[in-house]
């Protein structure tokens, strides 16, 4: 059974940091893109940022590029959102989500790629 856990949210003030944590079980963890979505009350689905866990290449959306940043350990199948300076705009409920991904293929954040997805972790950025 494939499974998506993420961890890691919770509240903090404008300016502070957190780390998601997104643990994938059920799928050969080598062979797939993991991204990271949040939606905001009232707001659509955005996506934020992904990893090829095949080469490890990244993508992030720009309205987090240079604040956030995302990486993998294969090891233990847990992909990392590192989330600096946050803004109240970053408030939201974070997906993980993932899909194979072809070697010869670069990640992306087109939601209709990702098969699997989590639970979700809100966080919540205070002024």
């Amino acid at each position: 059974e494939v499974q998506l856990v993420e961890s890691g949210g919770g509240l903090v003030q404008a300016g502070g940091s957190l780390r998601l944590s997104c643990r994938a079980s059920g799928f050969s963890f080598d062979e797939y893109a993991i991204g990271w979505f949040r939606q905001a009350p009232g707001k659509e689905r955005e996506g934020v940022s992904c990893i090829s866990s095949v080469d490890e290449s990244t993508y992030y959306s720009d309205s987090v590029k240079g604040r956030f940043a995302i990486s993998s350990d294969n090891a233990g199948n847990t992909v990392y959102l590192q989330m600096n300076s946050l803004k109240p705009e970053d408030t939201a409920v974070y997906y993980c989500a993932a899909h194979y991904l072809h070697p010869m293929m670069a990640p992306d954040l087109q939601a209709y790629h990702y098969d699997f997805w989590g639970q979700g972790t809100p966080v919540t950025v205070s002024s």
